[in-house]
């Protein structure tokens, strides 16, 4: 199976009520959940790991993954309380504030007896758990356990607004990022972490220490991948009326997964071999799969059944 570890919390959107005032929406979100939940729709066995909370929120949590199919194996429920996060939009991108103090998602705690990690082909960490102890460390050290035993998978998916120290954080992102297998980020968040938009040669100093994918998306201008011998790889984003992004980017992710997967490439030695066409069409049904979600409102991904049988194989 695939797993996705890391954040489950409530997104409050911002609507109009019917008077026209500013509102809040309450849905189920959280990058490392809406990528188990891509997972889980495109057909994949999926499991979540990390902290659900038992209050009326985790509730929440709890139901939404299990209607996509997602196992709950792996989570650890405990009465702390829920993640919530409000979205703001400015110039189309959503800027979020968070409340996340003591809360089941940022106490959880790695138990190595939970985990068979080779019976799983992927492992995907990420997102606001990595920002803050004790959940930062817990996850590396999984992380580090992990190494070898099971596909890596990494997205930082930063927020800045959350990064106290720049410097710690900085520091730990690059121990993720010197484990992982496959690693992919937004180019804000790469702005974030390196200064500007020189992709490839931080896409080459990651290959050279053993990283076997590196991805940077870039919204509408689409996606760039490099590869030790498929080399560089470049799909544009397809055509679509954005009605808004909230969640493209994970769904990128658990797509890019689930096509390597689906596609014999998703175990280290074989992505190492995967081809410049394979690697295309596995991009491109990443980018496929994004598009769909930002044609609707929220983090939706589609179903298996809602996207184009083609798989540009």
């Amino acid at each position: 199976m695939l797993l996705s570890c890391g954040d489950a919390l409530i997104d409050f959107v911002p609507v109009k009520s019917a008077d026209g005032r500013d509102a809040y929406v309450p849905a189920v979100g959280g990058s490392c959940l809406n990528i188990a939940v891509a997972m889980s729709r495109l057909g994949s066995p999926t499991g979540f790991v990390g902290g659900i909370s038992t209050d009326m929120f985790g509730t929440m949590v709890a139901d939404h993954l299990a209607a996509s199919n997602v196992s709950l194996r792996h989570a650890r429920h405990s009465d702390n309380e829920t993640t919530l996060a409000f979205v703001r939009f400015v110039n189309g991108e959503p800027h979020y504030a968070f409340y996340d103090e003591v809360t089941a998602a940022q106490l959880w705690a790695y138990d190595p007896t939970l985990f068979s990690f080779d019976q799983i082909d992927a492992l995907h960490v990420g997102s606001t758990t990595l920002i803050n102890e004790p959940a930062a460390t817990e996850y590396l050290t999984m992380f580090r356990d992990a190494k070898g035993r099971t596909t890596l998978s990494f997205d930082p998916n930063c927020r800045p607004s959350l990064v106290r120290n720049k410097t710690k954080y900085l520091a730990r992102m690059a121990e993720f990022i010197a484990i992982a297998d496959i690693v992919r980020m937004s180019d804000l968040d790469f702005d974030f972490l390196f200064g500007g938009t020189d992709f490839q040669n931080k896409a080459n100093e990651a290959l050279a220490r053993g990283v076997a994918l590196f991805v940077v998306t870039r919204g509408s201008e689409g996606v760039v991948a490099w590869h030790a011998t498929a080399g560089q790889v470049e799909v544009p984003a397809p055509a679509v009326n954005v009605v808004d992004s909230i969640g493209a980017g994970d769904t990128f992710q658990g797509s890019l997964l689930v096509a390597l997967r689906e596609a014999g490439r998703i175990e280290r030695s074989a992505l190492e071999a995967i081809s410049r066409d394979e690697l295309a069409a596995v991009l491109a049904f990443g980018t496929r799969c994004a598009a769909i979600t930002c044609s609707r409102a929220g983090a939706n991904p589609p179903w298996k059944s809602e996207v184009s049988p083609s798989r540009d194989r």
